[in-house]
């Protein structure tokens, strides 16, 4: 397990994800790192909406099912168009395609949080649309090569150099960051667990 901001901690983030766990800090919540290891493929005839909801839910269940008895918060993030799901690119001829098909037009951007604690899992979704300028294949493969495409669900980073390829978004920043904070503080709130360091909950049944 990985400490962050881990004095008193309140949270296990069932996460690695940097990205996720700076905004959780951001929201002033102690936490502890414990990152959950399942299968991330879609299921025959599963939506987009379903399939985050499901994994984001299966990640907090894994870890609770593991002995953590701090409440766990996991979430999952999936870039569609048209329906089709586009997770983290396997290599960079996948990168380049995905961000082909995300040049000149709108995709939506969907993240699921949950949140497992003895009262079961609570969950919530965030919904952004993000739209891309035209983009040429040469800057694709240029941008793959500085390494920021490589785990990114739809090959790019809003909050790093990917930023340029964004005309606009529609809907929840940190979202498309990969934890919506106003779903997480949603959830924190009706669970009883405290943000901006304003201090500790104890866990309810």
């Amino acid at each position: 397990m990985l400490p962050m901001n881990s004095t008193n901690p309140v949270l296990c983030l069932a996460s690695v994800s940097p990205r996720r766990r700076e905004l959780l800090s951001q929201i002033g919540v102690s936490h502890v790192v414990l990152g959950a290891d399942i299968d991330e493929a879609v299921l025959p005839g599963e939506t987009p909406s379903d399939y985050v909801s499901r994994l984001a839910r299966e990640k907090a269940l894994a870890i609770r099912r593991g002995g953590q008895h701090l409440p766990v918060l996991a979430a999952d993030t999936t870039v569609v168009v048209n329906g089709k799901v586009f997770g983290k690119p396997r290599d960079r001829a996948e990168a380049v395609d995905m961000l082909a098909e995300l040049s000149g037009r709108a995709h939506e951007v969907l993240t699921a949080v949950a949140l497992a604690d003895l009262r079961g899992v609570a969950e919530r979704l965030s919904s952004s649309t993000v739209r891309f300028r035209n983009l040429t294949r040469e800057e694709c493969v240029a941008y793959w090569g500085t390494g920021e495409p490589r785990d990114k669900a739809g090959g790019y980073a809003i909050q790093g150099l990917g930023a340029v390829f964004v005309e606009s978004l529609r809907g929840s920043y940190s979202g498309v960051m990969g934890l919506p904070l106003f779903e997480t503080g949603e959830l924190l709130r009706e669970a009883g667990i405290a943000y901006w360091g304003a201090g500790r909950s104890g866990e309810r049944a």
